[in-house]
C-alpha cells in the first residue's frame, strides 16, 4: 500500500487517536499536493482563474494561499 491509503485507512480507525492523527496526515499530503499542482498549473502558464475554476474556489482565495509560495520572476530576463 502507499502512504495516502495507508493514511487513508487509518483515517477510519475506531481509536480516535489514530484516526485524528491521521486526518492530520492527510491534510499535510492534501496541501502539499494542491501546491505542486498550483506551482504547476502557473508553470504553464494557467491564470489564477483557471486554477481557482479547477480547485472551485475563488481566484481571490486561491491567490491569496498560493502567490506567496510562487518563484518571483527576474524582471531583468525579460
Amino acid at each position: 500500500m502507499t502512504e495516502a491509503t495507508d493514511l487513508a485507512a487509518a483515517a477510519g480507525s475506531t481509536d480516535p487517536r489514530v484516526g485524528l492523527r491521521a486526518v492530520v496526515a492527510l491534510r499535510r499530503l492534501l496541501e502539499g499536493l494542491e501546491h505542486l499542482q498550483v506551482a504547476n498549473a502557473r508553470a504553464k502558464g494557467w491564470s489564477w482563474q483557471e486554477i481557482a475554476d479547477a480547485l472551485d474556489v475563488t481566484r481571490q482565495g486561491v491567490h491569496k494561499k498560493h502567490a506567496r509560495m510562487m518563484p518571483m520572476p527576474d524582471p531583468r530576463e525579460d
